[in-house]
């Protein structure tokens, strides 16, 4: 399970940067860790809320991108718990912006069937089924 996990996250699992737990490390990063704790806290924030507009969305991703990119071009180093936190801003983000994907994927596919079809409104009443 641990190695999925670093190859679906693309993870370093640094021991440095991880949790530890009984004496056994975790098997991805505390940034990684807190991305997969966000995707999953965003399932059931979906399910109970709706999305939230676009722009906040993306608002979201900003803490976790600005810390990666700091570390990355500067001495600085961020602790775990800061990668922790926003990892989970960003895991709960990336699940808002997953279903604007898949609303604009079917819209598109919709906008495209609608063009080939003698009656669009059966188009039109499935893509609101499906958005």
């Amino acid at each position: 399970m641990g190695r999925f996990l670093r190859i679906l996250f693309g993870c370093h699992a640094r021991p440095d940067r991880s949790f530890f737990f009984r004496g056994k490390q975790f098997p991805i990063c505390a940034r990684c860790t807190g991305e997969l704790v966000g995707i999953l806290l965003g399932i059931p924030l979906v399910l109970m809320f709706g999305v939230p507009r676009f722009s906040l969305v993306l608002l979201m991703m900003v803490p976790m991108i600005f810390d990666g990119f700091l570390q990355l071009l500067t001495p600085y180093e961020s602790g775990n718990l800061r990668r922790l936190f926003t990892g989970i801003l960003f895991g709960i983000a990336f699940t808002f912006f997953l279903v604007y994907f898949h609303r604009t994927c079917v819209w598109t596919a919709g906008s495209l069937l609608k063009l080939f079809v003698d009656e669009p409104e059966k188009i039109d009443r499935a893509m609101r089924a499906f958005t």
